[in-house]
């Protein structure tokens, strides 16, 4: 062990979201990110699906009430480093959700604004996406908008180019808390063609991330993936670029290695685990 293994302090990570019985979107696929990539993941649950690899079939809410009771007993031991949040589903866990992050205050929030499945399913209210907008994008370190939930933010149509991904990126960043260092993460997944450019901004720098379309159908989870890998790369490194750069790498790779796991007959997961797992059973 080296001296840099010896000081090294593995962060807890948070992920509030919903669960996905399958396994390949919400704080399962969060919990198995953030692990991968050297945090140690708390969860809250803030939504219930049934939910598989091809459709929602339901979605069952929980009290706002019991969202509370868990932020407030997991803070009130655990000192958390970072939290992402995910699919939040309703009015009333938005508004839980700032106002206890907005008492405790985690040194990063990473924000998916998670409002609609792979398959298509409508995850959040349309009368909470005002909640969203307003009481959370203040909050947050960084944002992480695919090209559709960008436009609901600014209540516009979607964006085709990168070009205007560069404007909507200015656009939300202008939205958010100007104190202190905030980012927006524009997801350039559902662009036309084969590439996959995201766009980063923090209201000065605009930095794009080159990418490229991997032939799979299994990219359940994608967007929960890259959160929760920033969310566990933020207590690790200091620089916001890197830090996605390297998330990104990890999402390419865990998209590029899916088709090892069979997983449902729709969109399966990715392989969150692609670096660690050897492919041979345990002896």
């Amino acid at each position: 062990m080296n001296n840099d293994d010896a000081v090294r302090v593995i962060p807890n990570t948070l992920t509030i979201a919903g669960m996905d019985p399958s396994g390949g979107a919400g704080i399962l696929a969060d919990i198995k990110a953030m692990s991968a990539l050297g945090a140690y993941g708390c969860a809250v649950v803030a939504a219930l699906t049934a939910q598989n690899t091809q459709a929602v079939t339901d979605i069952s809410p929980i009290d706002p009430r019991f969202v509370r009771a868990q932020i407030d007993t997991l803070f009130a031991d655990v000192d958390i480093h970072a939290v992402k949040l995910g699919m939040l589903g309703q009015t009333g866990i938005i508004e839980v959700v700032a106002d206890r992050l907005g008492h405790f205050k985690p040194a990063h929030l990473v924000l998916d604004p998670v409002m609609v499945s792979k398959s298509g399913d409508l995850l959040l209210e349309q009368k909470a996406i005002g909640a969203l907008r307003e009481q959370l994008l203040p909050l947050a370190t960084l944002i992480t908008p695919n090209l559709p939930e960008a436009g609901v933010l600014l209540e516009m149509r979607s964006v085709e180019t990168v070009r205007e991904m560069r404007r909507v990126a200015e656009r939300l960043r202008n939205m958010m808390t100007h104190g202190g260092h905030r980012w927006v993460l524009v997801k350039g997944g559902h662009l036309p063609g084969n590439d996959t450019i995201d766009v980063l901004h923090d209201g000065d720098k605009m930095i794009e991330l080159p990418g490229h379309r991997i032939p799979t159908r299994n990219t359940h989870g994608t967007g929960c993936t890259l959160s929760a890998a920033i969310t566990a790369l933020l207590p690790q490194l200091q620089d916001v670029p890197e830090i996605t750069k390297r998330a990104k790498d990890y999402l390419v790779q865990a998209i590029a290695q899916a088709d090892a796991l069979k997983v449902g007959h729709g969109h399966g997961p990715v392989h969150h685990f692609h670096a660690l797992w050897s492919g041979k059973p345990l002896q």
